[in-house]
Parts: C-alpha cells; structure tokens; sequence
C-alpha cells in the first residue's frame, strides 16, 4: 500500500517494513523534535487495518486473545497479543471499541494472516471479520497535538498520543490541512527511547511476551483461557524467561548503526566472543544520539558493557532479569 504522501515534497520512501510511507521529509531530528514537542502528524497508512462487527465481538475475542476485553468500554484503547499454541508472539492488535465496531491496526501485510486465523475461530459466534485497509488509513498524532480528529474518524488514544482510523480517501485533505507530515524514522526513534516493542522487529518465532516487557500492558494474567495461556501462566508463577529486552546507547563515533540482527556480544571479549543476543530496532534520536533495543540472555550482567557488532554499547534495564 503506498502512501500518496510520498509525493510531499522532501519525501524519501521508508525500507523494509515501513515500505510504502515516508521514512523523512528531509530534516530527521527537526521531524523528531517536532513529534516529541505534540506537533504535526505521522503517515502510518501502510499498517493494515482489520474490525470485527457483531454483538458477540467482544466476549469472542475476548477468548483468542491475552487482554481481557469482554467488557471493554467504548473508546478505551488497549493493546492485545496473539500467541501461538506454546505461547510464541504471532500478532499484536493495537484495539478500541466505537460502541459498535471494534477496530485494531497490526503490522504491515500481516492482516491477511490475521484474518485467516480470526475465520477458523468463527464457529457460532456472531462476528464478522473484515480487511479495511483499503478504505481507512492509520495517522498518528503525538500527545499534546491540539489537532482535531476529523468526522468519521475512530481515535484510539493512548498516553503516546492518538492514532486515527481515517478514511483513506481523506488521507491528503488531512496533510494539508495537519502538518507538518512527519516520517516513520522519527516516529520509530521516539518508540524505541520508550522501549516499545515492535512485532518483527523485537519478536522472532520463539519470543514469548515477558522477554518484551509486554505483561501488565497486553498481557492480562487474571482472565480466562487463551491459546498459548499455559506458557504464560508457566513463566509468569513458576519459571523465567530465557531472554530480555534492553535498551542501548551506541556509541555515537560510529557512521552507521547496527542493523536488526546483529549480534550482541561482552565488550571485553571483542568481536570474536560469543554471541549473546541481537540487536532489534535501532535508531539516531535528536537528544540522546544513537540508541537501540535488543533482545540477549536473560544472565547477561545488568551492568555488562557490550558490543554491538563492532559498536560498542552501555545498557539500560528494560526488563528485569
């Protein structure tokens, strides 16, 4: 899905999974300061877009996924995981309710997916599944933006600011009248200074939801059966989860940044010590310079000094060991 905005002027097409919006619009720390200060609005209309009708919506997803959403007032947003049967990350739904409708964007090119697994669960239950990325594109604005949402838009507001479920039709009349547009890379860097996981970015096949720091926030522990509960519960009363999120300072001497994968190792074994994790997302933020998530092994010391690659990196505890 490409964005019309990429014909902005300044605008440089985003890579990877952020494919088809803008990456920047010319200046990325003057994008980043502006987003972090509540102004302007970024493009996020690759993501896909599903929602499920029908009065039994709510109590049915209710049992496929890990927050308890059976009585989920309107307008509330919530975040919410799909695990496979042994607890793994599959999917995670950034959800409200409009009353009628409950909306939920996912990651680029995975509502297919999605939607395939929401069917095979249907049985009796009265809900209807639909793809609406075609018809509604999802905008984000910061908190603090004094930006008003307009008609026929769902708002899913949260502490980081509002997303809008806005028909993508609209989606230019918006940018004009709600700029400045921001790119995805400045929006990514104040995700990452948050340490806000990313489904394919800090997930692989076997991350389980206490490796992110996603217990409390999409994770609820006192409701009923889900797939991939077991292991959750498992975890959560009895045992640890064999690796942990952190959040690094690079060091900024370096021209270029550590790509998603790369390995993490002890700083005092050098590039040749064994590999004790990987970078996840990375980033250059405006203040704190090159940042960057990474998942390693839950006994690396909290107060190891690393290497990213041939980067080196100090870390901050994002979930505890």
């Amino acid at each position: 899905m490409k964005s019309p905005l990429l014909s902005l002027p300044g605008a440089v097409p985003g890579e990877g999974p952020d494919e088809g919006v803008a990456a920047h619009y010319g200046d990325l720390f003057r994008e980043q300061r502006a987003l972090a200060d509540g102004t302007g609005f970024v493009d996020l209309s690759h993501r896909g877009v599903v929602t499920v009708t029908g009065a039994d919506r709510l109590s049915w997803l209710h049992l496929l996924i890990t927050q308890h959403v059976s009585e989920l007032p309107p307008g509330q947003a919530t975040e919410a995981l799909i695990l496979s049967a042994h607890g793994h990350i599959e999917h995670a739904l950034y959800l409200v309710d409009d009353g009628e409708t409950t909306w939920a964007h996912v990651e680029p090119d995975s509502q297919r997916d999605l939607i395939a697994y929401l069917e095979s669960m249907k049985f009796f239950y009265r809900v209807d599944i639909a793809d609406r990325t075609d018809d509604y594109a999802v905008v984000h604005l910061p908190a603090g933006s004094i930006t008003e949402a307009p008609e026929d838009t769902v708002v899913r507001e949260t502490p980081h600011g509002r997303d809008l479920f806005l028909p993508r039709a609209r989606l230019t009349d918006f940018a004009e009248a709600s700029g400045p547009a921001i790119g995805v890379l400045a929006y990514e860097a104040l995700r990452v200074e948050a340490h806000r996981p990313r489904v394919g970015l800090e997930t692989d096949h076997r991350t389980i939801p206490h490796e992110l720091g996603w217990i409390g926030s999409a994770v609820h522990l006192q409701k009923g059966c889900y797939r991939g509960q077991e292991t959750v519960a498992r975890v959560q009363n009895l045992g640890k989860p064999p690796r942990r999120l952190v959040f690094l300072h690079l060091d900024g001497s370096e021209v270029t940044l550590p790509s998603h994968g790369a390995p993490i190792r002890l700083a005092s074994e050098g590039e040749e010590g064994r590999q004790l994790g990987f970078i996840t997302s990375s980033a250059r933020h405006h203040e704190l310079g090159p940042i960057a998530l990474a998942l390693v092994k839950r006994n690396v010391p909290v107060d190891a000094e690393l290497i990213a690659d041939s980067t080196a990196a100090a870390q901050e505890t994002v979930v505890e060991p």
